[in-house]
């Protein structure tokens, strides 16, 4: 097996992740950094998922098609994340491969992934971006807690749909968010090219979307990701296009579309969470809920 570093060497999800290789091509490292973190303190989804895809494609030298996640413990500021690829099949066209990501001896997520390219094949998009207007017209959105040294403050978002804090009490919306949203530090400064790694980053909002479509304060911890990659383009703002589909037993589910600017879907990303209520969630929603 040929292993290649191209791929990895030139994206620039490895600046904002700070992936870092070892001499060992099947072993990456990653440093649990606050500003990786969510404001919980602990490792964001999305950044794992992201920085176990980068370790995939910087091994096998080849692009994700799809790639799933299960979160099972968490990673917290000051610890080391090794994530080590296994490639289980190289064909000539697709690799399939997995990753653990653990720290010292405790799992912190296994990942599952298909990389490779077909080129020359019919392609089409049916699934059309919904209207929106731009993101310079759309609001902040608004955190609860404060984003400094977290991953919220390195991430843009702005509503397109979306409830206020004080709009979230105990009525259940349409199941439907709509957020622009883009990583500074990940665009590629020349031609804002953007990679499945940073699409694994701003598909980790199916907990938020939980919280709005049920009408409360709260969210989700993330069970687990599906990145599925379609066609990237290069664009600087992506929007998150969030159906909850149901929440029941405790457990949300849901998906996003993601698009590019011009109405390119770059990407799905589906996933289940655990129903968490915020501590100011008000008494009488929790006990409807």
């Amino acid at each position: 097996m040929v292993v290649s570093r191209s791929i990895a060497l030139r994206m620039d999800s490895r600046t904002f992740l700070d992936l870092q290789p070892s001499h060992n091509p099947f072993r990456w490292s990653l440093d649990v950094r606050s500003e990786l973190c969510t404001m919980g303190g602990f490792l964001f989804g999305g950044a794992g998922l992201g920085a176990a895809i980068a370790a995939l494609e910087g091994t096998s030298g080849r692009e994700c098609v799809w790639a799933t996640g299960q979160y099972l413990s968490y990673a917290k500021p000051g610890e080391v994340l090794d994530i080590d690829v296994t490639v289980a099949v190289e064909g000539h066209q697709i690799t399939q491969a997995r990753a653990i990501g653990h720290v010292g001896n405790r799992e912190i997520l296994t990942v599952n992934a298909a990389l490779g390219d077909r080129p020359d094949m019919p392609a089409g998009q049916w699934e059309q971006m919904p209207d929106a207007p731009p993101p310079e017209k759309c609001r902040v959105r608004p955190h609860r807690l404060p984003v400094e040294g977290t991953i919220n403050e390195r991430l843009e978002q702005r509503f397109v749909k979306g409830r206020s804090f004080d709009d979230l009490d105990g009525t259940p919306g349409d199941g439907q968010i709509m957020v622009w949203a883009r990583i500074p530090d990940a665009i590629a400064r020349d031609d804002h090219r953007i990679d499945a790694s940073t699409l694994a980053v701003l598909g980790d909002f199916v907990p938020m979307g939980v919280g709005q479509a049920l009408g409360v304060r709260g969210g989700g911890n993330s069970l687990d990701n599906t990145l599925r990659v379609a066609r990237l383009v290069p664009t600087e703002w992506v929007l998150l296009d969030i159906r909850v589909h149901v929440v029941e037993r405790g457990f949300g589910h849901g998906l996003v579309h993601m698009f590019a600017e011009d109405g390119t879907l770059l990407a799905t990303a589906s996933q289940s969470c655990i129903v968490r209520f915020w501590k100011d969630q008000p008494a009488a929603v929790q006990s409807e809920g």
